[in-house]
Protein backbone atom coordinates (compact mmCIF):
# COMPACT_ATOMS: atom_id res chain seq x y z
CA UNK A 1 0.00 0.00 0.00
CA UNK A 2 2.42 2.63 -1.21
CA UNK A 3 1.95 5.61 -3.21
CA UNK A 4 4.12 6.86 -6.01
CA UNK A 5 5.18 10.72 -4.88
CA UNK A 6 4.52 13.64 -7.09
CA UNK A 7 8.63 13.77 -8.40
CA UNK A 8 8.41 10.77 -9.63
CA UNK A 9 5.31 11.23 -11.47
CA UNK A 10 6.93 14.40 -13.47
CA UNK A 11 10.26 13.01 -14.20
CA UNK A 12 8.07 9.49 -15.79
CA UNK A 13 6.03 11.01 -17.66
CA UNK A 14 7.26 13.59 -20.12
CA UNK A 15 5.80 12.00 -23.33
CA UNK A 16 3.94 13.04 -26.30
CA UNK A 17 5.22 16.75 -25.76
CA UNK A 18 2.95 17.53 -22.61
CA UNK A 19 3.87 16.72 -19.38
CA UNK A 20 1.55 15.02 -17.24
CA UNK A 21 -0.09 12.94 -20.13
CA UNK A 22 0.89 9.26 -20.16
CA UNK A 23 1.98 7.53 -23.45
CA UNK A 24 -0.62 6.21 -25.41
CA UNK A 25 1.78 3.33 -26.37
CA UNK A 26 1.86 1.95 -23.53
CA UNK A 27 -1.60 1.62 -23.28
CA UNK A 28 -3.64 -1.88 -24.81
CA UNK A 29 -4.89 -1.82 -28.41
CA UNK A 30 -8.47 -0.58 -28.54
CA UNK A 31 -11.13 -3.85 -28.19
CA UNK A 32 -14.81 -3.76 -27.80
CA UNK A 33 -16.39 -4.36 -24.49
CA UNK A 34 -16.91 -7.03 -23.49
CA UNK A 35 -20.66 -7.67 -23.59
CA UNK A 36 -22.22 -8.10 -19.95
CA UNK A 37 -25.35 -8.32 -17.46
CA UNK A 38 -26.57 -5.43 -16.02
CA UNK A 39 -28.75 -4.16 -12.76
CA UNK A 40 -31.93 -2.77 -13.74
CA UNK A 41 -32.52 1.16 -12.38
CA UNK A 42 -35.69 -0.50 -10.86
CA UNK A 43 -33.94 -3.28 -9.08
CA UNK A 44 -31.87 -0.62 -7.33
CA UNK A 45 -34.72 0.95 -6.12
CA UNK A 46 -36.33 -1.63 -4.77
CA UNK A 47 -32.88 -2.79 -3.12
CA UNK A 48 -32.36 1.05 -1.80
CA UNK A 49 -35.99 0.27 -0.57
CA UNK A 50 -35.26 -2.52 0.67
CA UNK A 51 -33.01 -0.87 2.79
CA UNK A 52 -34.30 2.06 4.50
CA UNK A 53 -38.12 1.36 4.51
CA UNK A 54 -40.39 -1.16 5.49
CA UNK A 55 -43.62 -1.56 7.65
CA UNK A 56 -41.82 -2.98 10.59
CA UNK A 57 -40.45 0.51 11.12
CA UNK A 58 -43.29 2.16 11.43
CA UNK A 59 -44.99 1.25 14.79
CA UNK A 60 -41.88 3.22 16.76
CA UNK A 61 -42.83 6.76 15.34
CA UNK A 62 -46.59 6.14 15.81
CA UNK A 63 -46.04 7.16 19.05
CA UNK A 64 -45.49 10.63 17.42
CA UNK A 65 -49.38 10.22 15.66
CA UNK A 66 -49.91 13.43 13.24
CA UNK A 67 -46.69 14.89 14.40
CA UNK A 68 -44.58 12.03 12.60
CA UNK A 69 -45.56 13.46 9.40
CA UNK A 70 -43.73 16.84 10.19
CA UNK A 71 -40.77 14.42 11.65
CA UNK A 72 -40.79 12.65 8.03
CA UNK A 73 -41.26 15.80 5.99
CA UNK A 74 -38.53 17.85 8.08
CA UNK A 75 -36.03 14.24 7.93
CA UNK A 76 -36.95 14.32 4.02
CA UNK A 77 -35.49 18.23 4.05
CA UNK A 78 -32.78 17.84 6.11
CA UNK A 79 -31.34 14.38 6.23
CA UNK A 80 -32.20 12.39 3.25
CA UNK A 81 -32.33 15.06 0.57
CA UNK A 82 -28.89 16.40 1.37
CA UNK A 83 -27.27 12.77 1.71
CA UNK A 84 -28.96 11.94 -1.70
CA UNK A 85 -27.52 14.97 -3.53
CA UNK A 86 -24.25 14.44 -2.05
CA UNK A 87 -24.02 10.71 -3.15
CA UNK A 88 -25.41 11.57 -6.80
CA UNK A 89 -22.95 13.78 -7.16
CA UNK A 90 -20.30 12.23 -5.44
CA UNK A 91 -21.36 8.73 -7.31
CA UNK A 92 -21.41 10.56 -10.77
CA UNK A 93 -17.55 12.27 -10.41
CA UNK A 94 -16.14 9.03 -8.81
CA UNK A 95 -18.16 6.06 -9.90
CA UNK A 96 -15.56 3.58 -9.78
CA UNK A 97 -15.88 0.82 -7.30
CA UNK A 98 -16.08 1.79 -3.62
CA UNK A 99 -19.10 3.65 -3.05
CA UNK A 100 -18.43 5.69 -0.12
CA UNK A 101 -15.01 4.04 0.49
CA UNK A 102 -13.83 5.65 -2.23
CA UNK A 103 -15.58 9.05 -1.99
CA UNK A 104 -14.42 9.55 1.58
CA UNK A 105 -10.86 8.27 0.39
CA UNK A 106 -10.68 10.82 -2.56
CA UNK A 107 -11.81 13.40 -0.16
CA UNK A 108 -10.19 12.94 3.74
CA UNK A 109 -7.30 10.15 2.99
CA UNK A 110 -7.94 6.13 3.68
CA UNK A 111 -8.00 5.70 7.35
CA UNK A 112 -11.26 7.43 7.25
CA UNK A 113 -12.40 5.76 4.11
CA UNK A 114 -11.94 2.54 5.96
CA UNK A 115 -13.19 3.87 8.92
CA UNK A 116 -16.53 4.61 7.30
CA UNK A 117 -17.31 1.48 5.13
CA UNK A 118 -16.25 -0.57 8.50
CA UNK A 119 -18.78 1.70 10.23
CA UNK A 120 -21.38 0.86 7.38
CA UNK A 121 -20.37 -3.04 7.78
CA UNK A 122 -20.58 -3.51 11.66
CA UNK A 123 -23.54 -1.17 11.72
CA UNK A 124 -25.61 -3.93 9.39
CA UNK A 125 -23.61 -6.37 11.79
CA UNK A 126 -25.25 -5.05 14.72
CA UNK A 127 -28.63 -4.28 13.35
CA UNK A 128 -29.05 -8.09 12.20
CA UNK A 129 -28.46 -8.97 15.83
CA UNK A 130 -31.75 -6.83 16.86
CA UNK A 131 -34.06 -8.56 14.57
CA UNK A 132 -33.13 -12.51 16.09
CA UNK A 133 -34.01 -10.62 19.61
CA UNK A 134 -37.42 -8.78 18.76
CA UNK A 135 -38.40 -11.94 16.81
CA UNK A 136 -38.06 -14.05 19.97
CA UNK A 137 -40.78 -11.90 21.96
CA UNK A 138 -43.13 -11.76 18.31
CA UNK A 139 -42.93 -15.23 16.70
CA UNK A 140 -46.14 -16.45 17.95
CA UNK A 141 -47.82 -13.75 15.71
CA UNK A 142 -46.86 -16.03 12.66
CA UNK A 143 -50.22 -18.29 14.06
CA UNK A 144 -53.62 -17.73 14.47
CA UNK A 145 -53.61 -16.81 17.93
CA UNK A 146 -53.38 -13.35 18.89
CA UNK A 147 -54.15 -12.67 22.35
CA UNK A 148 -51.45 -15.37 23.40
CA UNK A 149 -49.25 -13.86 21.16
CA UNK A 150 -49.22 -10.56 22.59
CA UNK A 151 -49.31 -12.08 26.26
CA UNK A 152 -45.75 -14.06 25.04
CA UNK A 153 -44.43 -11.08 23.75
CA UNK A 154 -45.69 -8.84 27.08
CA UNK A 155 -43.66 -12.05 28.82
CA UNK A 156 -41.82 -14.23 26.42
CA UNK A 157 -40.29 -17.62 27.19
CA UNK A 158 -37.76 -19.90 25.59
CA UNK A 159 -35.94 -17.06 24.03
CA UNK A 160 -32.80 -18.17 23.91
CA UNK A 161 -33.86 -20.97 21.78
CA UNK A 162 -36.62 -18.78 19.52
CA UNK A 163 -33.16 -16.78 19.09
CA UNK A 164 -31.19 -19.54 17.93
CA UNK A 165 -34.54 -20.79 15.41
CA UNK A 166 -33.89 -16.85 13.80
CA UNK A 167 -29.99 -17.10 14.47
CA UNK A 168 -30.47 -20.28 11.59
CA UNK A 169 -32.54 -18.35 9.60
CA UNK A 170 -30.35 -15.52 9.33
CA UNK A 171 -27.19 -17.57 8.62
CA UNK A 172 -29.76 -19.22 5.51
CA UNK A 173 -30.27 -15.68 4.25
CA UNK A 174 -26.52 -14.84 4.17
CA UNK A 175 -25.99 -18.08 2.31
CA UNK A 176 -28.69 -17.39 -0.32
CA UNK A 177 -26.44 -13.72 -0.51
CA UNK A 178 -23.65 -15.31 -1.44
CA UNK A 179 -25.03 -16.80 -4.18
CA UNK A 180 -24.38 -13.76 -6.16
CA UNK A 181 -26.18 -10.13 -7.26
CA UNK A 182 -28.51 -11.58 -9.64
CA UNK A 183 -30.23 -13.62 -6.62
CA UNK A 184 -30.73 -10.77 -4.19
CA UNK A 185 -31.54 -8.32 -6.59
CA UNK A 186 -34.35 -10.26 -7.60
CA UNK A 187 -35.63 -11.38 -3.79
CA UNK A 188 -34.90 -7.59 -3.06
CA UNK A 189 -37.47 -6.71 -5.85
CA UNK A 190 -39.97 -8.49 -4.99
CA UNK A 191 -39.52 -9.42 -1.39
CA UNK A 192 -40.36 -5.16 -1.07
CA UNK A 193 -43.38 -5.38 -3.25
CA UNK A 194 -44.96 -8.39 -1.32
CA UNK A 195 -43.85 -6.98 2.06
CA UNK A 196 -44.30 -3.35 2.14
CA UNK A 197 -45.96 -2.03 -0.89
CA UNK A 198 -48.93 -4.68 -0.98
CA UNK A 199 -49.44 -4.25 2.80
CA UNK A 200 -49.35 -0.95 2.90
CA UNK A 201 -51.57 -1.00 -0.12
CA UNK A 202 -54.04 -3.24 1.54
CA UNK A 203 -53.57 -1.34 4.99
CA UNK A 204 -54.70 1.55 2.85
CA UNK A 205 -58.02 0.02 1.32
CA UNK A 206 -58.89 -1.89 4.88
CA UNK A 207 -58.43 1.37 7.10
CA UNK A 208 -61.00 3.06 4.47
CA UNK A 209 -63.82 0.66 4.85
CA UNK A 210 -62.57 0.74 8.45
CA UNK A 211 -63.77 4.52 8.69
CA UNK A 212 -67.37 3.58 6.96
CA UNK A 213 -68.18 1.52 9.17
CA UNK A 214 -68.49 4.21 11.84
CA UNK A 215 -65.16 3.83 13.81
CA UNK A 216 -63.30 6.71 14.90
CA UNK A 217 -60.07 7.56 15.02
CA UNK A 218 -57.43 7.28 18.17
CA UNK A 219 -55.87 9.70 16.94
CA UNK A 220 -56.92 13.77 16.61
CA UNK A 221 -56.57 14.66 13.15
CA UNK A 222 -56.90 18.02 13.96
CA UNK A 223 -54.47 20.27 11.89
CA UNK A 224 -52.68 21.72 15.23
CA UNK A 225 -51.45 18.17 16.32
CA UNK A 226 -49.01 18.33 13.17
CA UNK A 227 -46.54 20.88 15.09
CA UNK A 228 -44.56 18.33 17.31
CA UNK A 229 -45.01 18.96 21.85
CA UNK A 230 -42.12 19.89 23.12
CA UNK A 231 -41.70 18.69 26.60
CA UNK A 232 -38.08 18.33 27.03
CA UNK A 233 -35.30 17.13 25.28
CA UNK A 234 -36.29 13.87 26.58
CA UNK A 235 -39.46 13.67 24.72
CA UNK A 236 -37.85 13.66 21.26
CA UNK A 237 -35.02 10.77 21.85
CA UNK A 238 -36.97 8.72 20.02
CA UNK A 239 -37.43 11.09 16.75
CA UNK A 240 -33.57 10.67 15.78
CA UNK A 241 -35.18 7.40 14.76
CA UNK A 242 -37.86 9.18 12.66
CA UNK A 243 -35.76 12.07 11.32
CA UNK A 244 -32.94 9.52 10.16
CA UNK A 245 -35.32 6.44 9.08
CA UNK A 246 -34.15 7.61 5.66
CA UNK A 247 -30.72 6.55 6.23
CA UNK A 248 -28.72 3.95 4.21
CA UNK A 249 -29.51 5.44 1.02
CA UNK A 250 -25.77 5.33 0.07
CA UNK A 251 -25.27 1.37 1.03
CA UNK A 252 -26.13 0.39 -2.80
CA UNK A 253 -23.38 2.29 -4.26
CA UNK A 254 -21.46 -0.43 -3.96
CA UNK A 255 -23.27 -1.93 -7.34
CA UNK A 256 -22.90 1.34 -9.33
CA UNK A 257 -20.90 -0.40 -11.82
CA UNK A 258 -23.03 -3.12 -12.29
CA UNK A 259 -26.08 -0.28 -13.93
CA UNK A 260 -25.57 0.35 -17.78
CA UNK A 261 -25.89 4.03 -17.50
CA UNK A 262 -25.23 4.83 -13.68
CA UNK A 263 -24.76 9.09 -14.41
CA UNK A 264 -28.67 8.69 -14.76
CA UNK A 265 -29.80 5.56 -13.35
CA UNK A 266 -28.35 6.13 -9.85
CA UNK A 267 -29.55 9.59 -9.26
CA UNK A 268 -33.00 8.23 -10.76
CA UNK A 269 -32.82 5.04 -8.47
CA UNK A 270 -32.26 7.41 -4.82
CA UNK A 271 -35.70 9.69 -6.08
CA UNK A 272 -37.41 6.62 -6.82
CA UNK A 273 -36.58 5.23 -3.23
CA UNK A 274 -37.07 8.51 -1.51
CA UNK A 275 -41.14 8.49 -2.63
CA UNK A 276 -41.69 5.06 -1.97
CA UNK A 277 -39.69 5.12 1.72
CA UNK A 278 -41.88 8.53 2.36
CA UNK A 279 -44.69 6.69 1.84
CA UNK A 280 -44.19 3.61 3.66
CA UNK A 281 -43.15 6.07 6.25
CA UNK A 282 -45.92 8.60 6.52
CA UNK A 283 -49.23 6.30 5.77
CA UNK A 284 -47.96 3.40 7.53
CA UNK A 285 -47.27 5.30 10.80
CA UNK A 286 -50.88 7.13 10.79
CA UNK A 287 -52.78 4.31 9.91
CA UNK A 288 -51.19 2.42 13.06
CA UNK A 289 -51.54 5.72 15.25
CA UNK A 290 -55.41 5.71 13.77
CA UNK A 291 -56.19 2.06 14.77
CA UNK A 292 -54.63 1.55 17.88
CA UNK A 293 -55.04 4.28 20.74
CA UNK A 294 -51.45 6.22 22.47
CA UNK A 295 -51.73 3.93 25.59
CA UNK A 296 -51.55 0.85 23.55
CA UNK A 297 -49.18 0.93 21.21
CA UNK A 298 -46.21 -1.16 21.59
CA UNK A 299 -43.08 -1.06 19.45
CA UNK A 300 -42.51 -5.06 19.03
CA UNK A 301 -46.37 -5.86 18.47
CA UNK A 302 -48.61 -2.35 17.63
CA UNK A 303 -48.11 -3.45 13.84
CA UNK A 304 -49.35 -6.79 13.91
CA UNK A 305 -52.84 -5.72 16.54
CA UNK A 306 -53.34 -3.02 13.67
CA UNK A 307 -53.37 -5.86 10.84
CA UNK A 308 -56.13 -7.78 13.45
CA UNK A 309 -58.11 -4.57 13.79
CA UNK A 310 -58.87 -3.76 10.21
CA UNK A 311 -59.23 -7.60 9.44
CA UNK A 312 -61.88 -7.47 11.09
CA UNK A 313 -63.74 -4.93 9.74
CA UNK A 314 -64.21 -8.05 6.62
CA UNK A 315 -64.80 -10.78 9.55
CA UNK A 316 -61.06 -11.97 9.10
CA UNK A 317 -59.38 -11.01 12.30
CA UNK A 318 -56.70 -13.61 11.72
CA UNK A 319 -55.79 -11.30 8.65
CA UNK A 320 -52.81 -10.21 10.65
CA UNK A 321 -51.42 -13.58 10.18
CA UNK A 322 -51.38 -13.20 6.03
CA UNK A 323 -49.69 -9.81 6.19
CA UNK A 324 -47.32 -11.08 9.43
CA UNK A 325 -45.81 -13.86 6.91
CA UNK A 326 -45.93 -10.70 4.03
CA UNK A 327 -44.07 -9.04 6.08
CA UNK A 328 -41.26 -11.89 6.26
CA UNK A 329 -40.69 -11.08 2.88
CA UNK A 330 -39.55 -7.89 3.42
CA UNK A 331 -37.55 -8.62 5.93
CA UNK A 332 -35.59 -11.52 3.89
CA UNK A 333 -35.00 -8.77 1.16
CA UNK A 334 -33.58 -6.03 3.96
CA UNK A 335 -31.33 -8.89 5.26
CA UNK A 336 -29.97 -10.02 1.74
CA UNK A 337 -29.59 -6.96 0.46
CA UNK A 338 -27.39 -5.82 3.67
CA UNK A 339 -25.75 -9.12 3.82
CA UNK A 340 -24.60 -8.18 0.04
CA UNK A 341 -24.06 -4.55 0.12
CA UNK A 342 -21.75 -3.51 2.86
CA UNK A 343 -19.67 -7.04 2.74
CA UNK A 344 -19.23 -6.44 -1.27
CA UNK A 345 -17.71 -3.47 -0.34
CA UNK A 346 -15.74 -4.12 2.41
CA UNK A 347 -14.66 -7.45 0.28
CA UNK A 348 -13.17 -5.39 -2.68
CA UNK A 349 -11.73 -3.19 -0.50
CA UNK A 350 -9.77 -5.82 2.17
CA UNK A 351 -8.70 -7.62 -1.42
CA UNK A 352 -6.73 -4.00 -2.03
CA UNK A 353 -4.43 -4.31 0.53
CA UNK A 354 -6.84 -3.37 3.95
CA UNK A 355 -7.97 -6.79 5.32
CA UNK A 356 -5.55 -9.84 6.32
CA UNK A 357 -5.27 -12.09 3.13
CA UNK A 358 -7.47 -15.21 4.93
CA UNK A 359 -10.80 -12.77 5.17
CA UNK A 360 -10.17 -12.09 1.00
CA UNK A 361 -12.39 -15.10 0.08
CA UNK A 362 -14.33 -14.69 -2.56
CA UNK A 363 -16.80 -17.32 -4.12
CA UNK A 364 -17.19 -18.50 -7.79
CA UNK A 365 -20.66 -16.16 -7.63
CA UNK A 366 -18.17 -13.00 -7.08
CA UNK A 367 -19.37 -12.30 -3.38
CA UNK A 368 -16.91 -12.38 -0.23
CA UNK A 369 -18.58 -14.99 1.40
CA UNK A 370 -16.21 -15.54 4.07
CA UNK A 371 -16.73 -11.88 5.30
CA UNK A 372 -20.57 -12.28 4.96
CA UNK A 373 -20.03 -15.21 7.44
CA UNK A 374 -17.75 -13.32 9.76
CA UNK A 375 -21.21 -11.15 9.94
CA UNK A 376 -22.83 -14.13 10.76
CA UNK A 377 -20.79 -14.08 14.02
CA UNK A 378 -21.03 -10.86 15.25
CA UNK A 379 -24.72 -10.68 14.49
CA UNK A 380 -25.04 -13.86 16.73
CA UNK A 381 -23.34 -12.09 19.56
CA UNK A 382 -24.84 -9.10 19.79
CA UNK A 383 -28.16 -11.32 19.65
CA UNK A 384 -27.50 -13.25 22.87
CA UNK A 385 -26.34 -9.50 24.46
CA UNK A 386 -30.34 -9.51 25.04
CA UNK A 387 -30.02 -11.51 27.85
CA UNK A 388 -27.91 -8.65 29.37
CA UNK A 389 -31.27 -6.11 29.96
CA UNK A 390 -34.16 -6.69 31.27
CA UNK A 391 -36.54 -7.08 27.80
CA UNK A 392 -36.46 -7.15 24.39
CA UNK A 393 -38.01 -3.81 23.77
CA UNK A 394 -35.37 -1.65 25.69
CA UNK A 395 -33.00 -3.96 24.06
CA UNK A 396 -34.27 -2.57 20.67
CA UNK A 397 -34.36 0.83 21.54
CA UNK A 398 -30.95 0.79 23.16
CA UNK A 399 -29.13 -0.70 19.95
CA UNK A 400 -31.40 1.22 17.55
CA UNK A 401 -29.75 4.39 18.93
CA UNK A 402 -26.67 3.02 18.86
CA UNK A 403 -26.60 2.30 15.46
CA UNK A 404 -28.10 5.62 14.89
CA UNK A 405 -24.69 7.55 15.86
CA UNK A 406 -22.68 5.27 13.82
CA UNK A 407 -24.49 5.70 10.83
CA UNK A 408 -24.23 9.85 11.66
CA UNK A 409 -20.91 9.61 11.98
CA UNK A 410 -20.58 7.82 8.65
CA UNK A 411 -22.78 10.85 7.16
CA UNK A 412 -20.72 13.31 8.22
CA UNK A 413 -17.31 11.61 7.39
CA UNK A 414 -18.91 11.95 3.71
CA UNK A 415 -19.99 15.38 4.13
CA UNK A 416 -16.85 16.40 5.01
CA UNK A 417 -15.30 14.91 2.24
CA UNK A 418 -17.91 16.24 -0.55
CA UNK A 419 -16.97 19.90 0.60
CA UNK A 420 -13.23 18.83 0.30
CA UNK A 421 -13.60 17.48 -2.87
CA UNK A 422 -15.44 20.99 -4.20
CA UNK A 423 -12.26 22.27 -3.52
CA UNK A 424 -9.51 20.05 -4.13
CA UNK A 425 -10.82 18.63 -7.43
CA UNK A 426 -13.09 21.41 -8.37
CA UNK A 427 -12.67 20.51 -12.55
CA UNK A 428 -13.61 16.41 -12.21
CA UNK A 429 -16.46 15.90 -14.44
CA UNK A 430 -19.75 15.10 -12.25
CA UNK A 431 -22.32 14.72 -14.78
CA UNK A 432 -24.84 15.45 -11.58
CA UNK A 433 -24.21 18.70 -9.70
CA UNK A 434 -26.01 19.89 -6.72
CA UNK A 435 -27.88 23.11 -7.62
CA UNK A 436 -25.60 26.22 -6.81
CA UNK A 437 -22.28 25.37 -7.35
CA UNK A 438 -20.26 25.49 -4.09
CA UNK A 439 -22.52 27.93 -2.15
CA UNK A 440 -25.42 25.54 -2.93
CA UNK A 441 -22.61 22.45 -2.08
CA UNK A 442 -21.99 24.22 1.38
CA UNK A 443 -25.86 24.87 1.97
CA UNK A 444 -26.95 21.14 1.41
CA UNK A 445 -23.78 19.85 3.49
CA UNK A 446 -24.34 22.64 6.54
CA UNK A 447 -28.01 21.41 6.57
CA UNK A 448 -27.06 17.83 6.43
CA UNK A 449 -23.88 18.41 9.14
CA UNK A 450 -26.28 20.45 11.33
CA UNK A 451 -28.60 17.21 11.34
CA UNK A 452 -26.35 14.46 12.46
CA UNK A 453 -25.09 16.70 14.75
CA UNK A 454 -29.00 17.04 16.40
CA UNK A 455 -29.13 13.65 15.94
CA UNK A 456 -26.29 12.46 17.88
CA UNK A 457 -27.21 14.49 20.78
CA UNK A 458 -31.39 13.08 20.15
CA UNK A 459 -29.79 9.06 20.29
CA UNK A 460 -27.43 9.38 23.20
CA UNK A 461 -30.27 11.55 25.42
CA UNK A 462 -32.26 8.43 27.56
CA UNK A 463 -35.70 8.69 26.28
CA UNK A 464 -38.51 9.69 28.72
CA UNK A 465 -41.03 7.50 26.80
CA UNK A 466 -39.27 3.74 27.88
CA UNK A 467 -37.30 4.79 31.07
CA UNK A 468 -38.52 1.41 31.96
CA UNK A 469 -37.16 -0.31 29.56
CA UNK A 470 -33.52 1.14 29.02
CA UNK A 471 -33.09 0.76 33.05
CA UNK A 472 -30.52 3.93 34.44
CA UNK A 473 -29.78 6.28 32.53
CA UNK A 474 -26.03 6.31 33.02
CA UNK A 475 -26.06 2.51 31.66
CA UNK A 476 -27.83 3.67 28.61
CA UNK A 477 -25.41 6.63 27.75
CA UNK A 478 -22.49 4.07 28.65
CA UNK A 479 -23.24 0.94 26.52
CA UNK A 480 -23.96 3.95 23.74
CA UNK A 481 -21.01 5.39 23.41
CA UNK A 482 -18.84 2.15 24.37
CA UNK A 483 -20.42 0.53 21.10
CA UNK A 484 -19.74 3.67 19.47
CA UNK A 485 -15.97 3.92 20.44
CA UNK A 486 -15.58 0.14 20.07
CA UNK A 487 -16.30 0.11 16.37
CA UNK A 488 -14.37 3.24 15.63
CA UNK A 489 -11.19 2.22 17.98
CA UNK A 490 -11.14 -1.12 15.93
CA UNK A 491 -11.66 0.14 12.31
CA UNK A 492 -7.90 2.04 12.99
CA UNK A 493 -6.32 -0.21 14.51
CA UNK A 494 -7.14 -2.71 11.30
CA UNK A 495 -5.68 -0.03 9.37
CA UNK A 496 -2.96 1.03 11.19
CA UNK A 497 -2.02 -2.64 10.55
CA UNK A 498 -2.59 -2.82 7.17
CA UNK A 499 -0.41 -0.22 6.47
CA UNK A 500 2.63 -2.02 7.55
CA UNK A 501 1.58 -5.44 6.22
CA UNK A 502 1.44 -6.67 2.39
CA UNK A 503 -1.87 -7.33 2.05
CA UNK A 504 -2.87 -6.48 -1.43
CA UNK A 505 -4.20 -9.17 -3.70
CA UNK A 506 -2.52 -8.29 -7.23
CA UNK A 507 -5.95 -9.49 -9.09
CA UNK A 508 -8.32 -7.26 -7.00
CA UNK A 509 -10.47 -4.94 -9.27
CA UNK A 510 -10.45 -1.87 -6.72
CA UNK A 511 -8.86 1.10 -8.81
CA UNK A 512 -6.13 3.78 -7.17
CA UNK A 513 -7.49 7.13 -5.45
CA UNK A 514 -7.33 10.02 -8.73
CA UNK A 515 -4.56 11.60 -6.22
CA UNK A 516 -2.64 8.23 -5.81
CA UNK A 517 -2.42 8.37 -9.97
CA UNK A 518 -1.74 11.84 -9.89
CA UNK A 519 1.37 11.50 -7.76
CA UNK A 520 0.16 12.65 -4.44
CA UNK A 521 0.80 10.99 -1.08
CA UNK A 522 -2.60 12.32 -0.06
CA UNK A 523 -5.25 13.92 -1.05
CA UNK A 524 -4.32 18.06 -2.50
CA UNK A 525 -5.60 20.04 -5.07
CA UNK A 526 -5.62 18.52 -8.22
CA UNK A 527 -7.42 21.18 -11.43
CA UNK A 528 -6.99 18.41 -13.86
CA UNK A 529 -10.74 17.35 -15.87
CA UNK A 530 -9.79 14.29 -16.77
CA UNK A 531 -12.82 11.71 -15.75
CA UNK A 532 -11.83 9.48 -13.41
CA UNK A 533 -12.92 6.66 -15.86
CA UNK A 534 -9.94 8.17 -18.10
CA UNK A 535 -7.43 8.10 -15.31
CA UNK A 536 -8.30 4.58 -14.08
CA UNK A 537 -8.12 3.40 -17.22
CA UNK A 538 -5.39 0.23 -17.53
CA UNK A 539 -4.26 1.24 -13.93
CA UNK A 540 -3.06 -1.55 -11.64
CA UNK A 541 -5.13 -2.22 -8.56
CA UNK A 542 -5.17 -0.14 -5.54
CA UNK A 543 -2.14 -1.35 -3.32
CA UNK A 544 -0.10 -2.09 -6.54
CA UNK A 545 2.73 0.58 -8.21
CA UNK A 546 0.61 3.29 -10.42
CA UNK A 547 1.22 1.96 -14.09
CA UNK A 548 0.42 5.56 -15.99
CA UNK A 549 1.18 8.32 -13.44
CA UNK A 550 -1.03 11.58 -15.10
CA UNK A 551 -0.10 14.84 -13.89
CA UNK A 552 -2.28 16.69 -11.15
CA UNK A 553 -3.21 19.49 -13.72
CA UNK A 554 -3.71 17.76 -17.08
CA UNK A 555 -6.52 19.01 -19.09
CA UNK A 556 -8.74 16.93 -21.11
CA UNK A 557 -7.43 18.36 -24.45
CA UNK A 558 -4.24 17.28 -23.88
CA UNK A 559 -4.96 13.52 -24.32
CA UNK A 560 -4.70 11.30 -27.11
CA UNK A 561 -8.03 10.20 -28.74
CA UNK A 562 -6.49 6.35 -28.43
CA UNK A 563 -6.64 6.88 -24.62
CA UNK A 564 -10.09 8.40 -24.33
CA UNK A 565 -11.43 5.73 -26.62
CA UNK A 566 -9.81 2.91 -24.79
CA UNK A 567 -11.26 3.99 -21.49
CA UNK A 568 -14.92 3.71 -23.33
CA UNK A 569 -14.87 0.66 -24.58
CA UNK A 570 -13.47 -0.37 -20.97
CA UNK A 571 -15.62 -2.43 -18.98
Amino acid sequence: MTDTDSSSSVAAQRTNGSVGVPDASNYPKISKAAKRQYMSMFALAMMNVATIAGLANDPQQAFYGLSSITFFAIGAIVFFIPTALVTAELATGWPRRGGIFRWVGEGIGKGWAFCCLFILWMECSINFGVAPASGAATILFYGPYFDKAVAFAENPQFEIWIVIGWLCFYWFLAFLATKGLKIFASVAKYGVMIGSLIPLGLMIILVIVWFCEGHHSAMSWNGANLIPKWQGLSTLSLAAGVLFSYAGVDMNAAHIKELKKPEKEFPQAIIIAMILAFLIFVVGTLIIATVIPYGQLNVLYALFATFRVLGATFGFPWLYMVLTWALLCNTIAMTITNFAGPSFMLGQVGKAGFLPKWSQNYNKHGMPSKLMYIQCVFMTIIAFLVTLLPNVEGFVILITQAITILYLFYYVLMFIAYLRLKYDQPNRPRTFKIPGGKVGGWIVCIVGLIACGFGMVLAVWPPAQVSQEVGSPVTYIVVILAITAFVIILSWIIYLISCKRNWADPSNVFTPFTWQIEGLKKPGKSLSDIPTEVLSYDQNPMGMEIKHVWGKDTKLSEVPAEILEGAKNAE
